[in-house]
């Protein structure tokens, strides 16, 4: 059995059930998909013919399929997201990049520290984050120490070690950093209540440590203890500066997950904004790479699963720019809004990933513009040029056993086409097929031309074949005076050959060099453009017959009789009334007095 054959004997065994399906080459899973109905989803493999060409080579490459069914569409999306972390399919939009976010973590101990790490362990410690961006868990660190000091010692400050006076105070005791309860000189109440204020900051609220300051400054200033009601002020005024530094949304927005997609053909651009207690504590850029052309939804969708696990949201309300598929999260509400301060915060999260896209593309543009210099760079040290090759022209001939010779010139700028700058030639004062003087003449015509207009010269010209062309160009140059400042260069037809002048030895680039290909790419145009052009006369030239030159009749009405009737002598013998249903009576008239013209003319001679 063909295996053709054999899937399609396989797709008509798969169930009309919910689930998820599995497409296998020789080397094992290289797609996971989810579907309402498996087999009508995995027969439109098979069936469409308008599919891309992604989706058709996944489909040549699929050897065997496999199915699980589920309970419901949820549960589908559950599996395939799983099942692609899992295997990475060569066709799936990566789901994983690898990376490893960080953590505050207050650990669980007598007298808890903060500290950043990148793994959690399961020993009781409290893990706020992860952060997507360090700078900001750092900034947020080092507000924390600054308001309250905590210990940094790993010492076990168990009561009877601290009972037993085991350790000493060290220098951050001194500075201030720390209260010194190693020493028990803090009591772990007084300890815990700056614990629980860490709490609430690393929660994104700080609605709490603020009122907490407040009171404990007006009391300490109704007390008269202006030192300290002054130092409450001051830790009062850094939770201020970091809030204002927070972008404040609306304070009745509270734990809100955004996401918003910008794609082109290629890639797809992800933004995500976490909104606590009315600021953003978290925004997190990503790039995917498409895989089988899927729209917008079918990206975002695992996106949102991944991301909500990667930065552990428990968030109820979920606003997209795009309507997604019901996700299987409980008691989760996602929808796309349209007026109002959610819709304002979702444009926030659409303006992020527009520019994300746009600087992405940008980048792809500077680095083409990088290769499009460093190809300039290899020709300028290949040739010995004395500047970079911005602008190059190739001339090339055309004709046909000397008949209807034209030439045809090319024009690249920082390695690219320039086709506005193309140019045909009709050669002028050239008899018969003479390949040597044609280039003289389109060579001399061409730089005469820009010197009398006084356009800039190119850095490099090329001419389509040996020696032969090669000599002529460079006389041309020479009689223009122009010798000296273009160089010019022959290129071989059939050894790629490059000859320059005075050298009767050829010089060998590389065949891997991007020179070379820059130069064959621009041999194989200006071919191209010129046997269009030599094509296009020559078809011209064979239409012309004794009809194109009766005055009224037109080329168009001559070509029409000629295709159908083959011949003047046939035409002749059409009646008016044949003539009248071909081209009209007007026409009609003017053909058949012409016919009558001739008529009387070989009569009287």
């Amino acid at each position: 059995m063909a295996a053709k054959d054999h899937l399609q004997e396989q797709i008509r065994h798969l169930p009309h059930r919910p689930g998820i399906y599995k497409f296998f080459d020789d080397e094992g899973i290289i797609y996971v998909g989810k579907a309402i109905d498996i087999r009508k989803r995995v027969s439109s493999y098979f069936n469409k013919q308008d599919h891309n060409k992604k989706t058709q080579q996944l489909v040549r490459n699929i050897k065997r399929i496999e199915f699980t069914i589920v309970d419901s569409e949820s549960d589908a999306f559950l599996l395939e997201n799983n099942l692609i972390k899992e295997n990475q399919p060569k066709y799936n939009i990566l789901l994983k990049d690898g990376k490893t976010y960080p953590y505050l973590c207050l650990t669980n101990e007598r007298f808890p520290r903060l500290l950043p790490t990148r793994k959690k362990i399961n020993d009781g410690s409290r893990y706020y984050g992860p952060y997507a961006n360090l700078t900001a868990m750092n900034i947020l660190l080092e507000l924390i120490r600054a308001l309250y000091p905590l210990r940094t010692c790993t010492y076990n400050l168990s009561p009877e070690n601290v009972a037993a006076g085991k350790f000493k105070v060290c220098l951050e005791y001194h500075l201030g950093n720390c209260k010194g309860p190693c020493e028990g000189l803090v009591n772990e109440e007084a300890y815990n209540q700056n614990i629980q204020q860490i709490r609430n900051i690393l929660s994104g609220n700080l609605s709490v440590p603020k009122a907490y300051f407040r009171e404990k400054m007006m009391a300490a200033a109704q007390d008269q203890q202006f030192e300290l009601a002054h130092s409450f002020k001051q830790k009062l005024d850094r939770l201020d500066e970091f809030q204002a530094k927070s972008t404040v949304v609306n304070a009745s927005l509270s734990n809100i997950d955004v996401f918003s997609i910008a794609a082109n053909e290629k890639n797809a651009f992800i933004n995500y904004l976490k909104v606590m207690n009315g600021s953003i504590i978290l925004t997190q850029s990503v790039e995917v790479v498409k895989k089988l052309d899927e729209t917008d939804a079918e990206i975002l969708a695992p996106m949102v699963m991944q991301m909500r696990e990667e930065f552990e949201s428990q968030s109820k309300e979920i606003l997209v720019n795009v309507s997604l598929p019901d996700l299987p999260l409980a008691n989760t509400t996602v929808v796309v809004p349209q007026i109002g301060d959610k819709r304002k915060l979702l444009e926030l999260s659409i303006k992020n990933v527009m520019y994300l896209r746009k600087e992405k593309e940008s980048m792809n543009d500077r680095s083409k513009d990088l290769n499009e210099v460093r190809i300039m760079e290899t020709i300028k040290k290949d040739l010995r040029l004395t500047e970079l090759p911005k602008h190059i022209e190739c001339f090339d001939n055309s004709n046909f056993q000397g008949d209807n010779p034209v030439a045809a010139m090319v024009c690249f700028r920082n390695a690219k086409p320039s086709k506005k700058d193309y140019r045909h030639y009709h050669i002028k004062t050239v008899v018969g097929p003479n390949d040597f003087d044609s280039m003289y003449e389109v060579v001399t015509r061409r730089y005469r031309r820009l010197v009398d207009e006084g356009a800039s010269l190119p850095q490099l010209v090329i001419v389509d074949g040996g020696k032969g062309q090669l000599s002529m160009a460079v006389k041309a140059l020479k009689d223009l005076n122009l010798w000296g400042q273009i160089p010019v260069i022959g290129i071989a037809k059939r050894l790629e050959e490059i000859y320059v002048p005075n050298d009767p030895l050829p010089l060998y680039i590389d065949k891997k060099s991007e020179s070379l290909r820059l130069f064959q790419r621009m041999r194989d145009e200006v071919h191209r453009f010129g046997i269009t052009f030599h094509r296009s006369r020559r078809d011209a030239a064979t239409l012309k017959t004794e009809l194109t030159d009766v005055k009224g009749l037109g080329p168009i009405s001559a070509e029409k009789l000629l295709s159908k009737f083959k011949s003047v002598k046939k035409i002749r013998e059409l009646s008016e009334e044949e003539l009248v249903t071909e081209i009209g009576k007007a026409k009609t008239r003017i053909l058949l007095s012409y016919f009558q013209e001739q008529d009387q003319k070989q009569e009287s001679q």
